[in-house]
């Protein structure tokens, strides 16, 4: 009679391919992040994310190590998926705020900016790396497509990335947007601040 549980996937026996360890690192994680927002980072176990995902707990440690490298690894994936995408198109100012609207408003992204809210006071030493491998990355990254390298322009821009959209989806009051309403949120800040078509290395385009 089945009990409802998934069942584990079957692995074959051998050493695991690139591809397979990059999957497998993936399952992981999402096993993770789903425990985390539906738990909160201190009542999860190496225990608890080995046996969603499927995998022995010393699988854990050779792919990450403690619950802290598992979280910053979900904060880094993020950002990675964003700049990633970012570089697959033309690598402008236009097309990382979109992609930063995308992803930072997304579900994943949304459950642990809440879980990091929540957790930050218990966990300063996990918010600070929080802070630095998300939020400031991303700033970095703007900063490297804006004319003159504004630190503080770079830092207003993420600032309104976010605004108040980002607001009610961490209050469950709004929908993940779709990759055009990202893309018209990250148009609406450009153009707020004057930087709508900047190129890489020089002043915004005129027509």
């Amino acid at each position: 009679m089945s009990t409802g549980e998934p069942s584990a996937p079957r692995r074959k026996r051998g050493r695991p391919t690139e591809a397979e360890r990059a999957l497998r690192r993936d399952e992981i994680l999402d096993a993770a992040v789903r425990l985390f927002t539906a738990r909160g980072f201190a009542q999860v176990s190496l225990d608890d994310v080995a046996a969603t995902a499927h995998v022995a707990k010393r699988t854990i440690y050779g792919y990450f190590g403690d619950r802290t490298e598992i979280f910053i690894a979900a904060v880094e994936r993020l950002r990675g998926r964003a700049l990633a995408l970012a570089e697959e198109g033309e690598d402008t100012l236009d097309q990382l705020a979109t992609e930063i609207v995308h992803t930072l408003h997304s579900d994943e992204a949304v459950g642990l900016h809440r879980l990091m809210v929540t957790e930050a006071y218990a966990f300063p030493a996990l918010a600070e790396r929080f802070y630095r491998d998300g939020p400031v990355s991303y700033v970095n990254a703007l900063i490297e497509r804006l004319p003159g390298r504004d630190r503080d322009l770079a830092g207003a821009l993420f600032s309104l990335l976010l605004g108040e959209p980002h607001r009610q989806r961490l209050l469950g009051l709004r929908a993940a947007p779709t990759r055009a309403e990202a893309e018209g949120l990250a148009t609406a800040a450009l153009v707020r601040l004057g930087l709508h078509g900047t190129a890489p290395d020089g002043p915004a385009s005129r027509s």
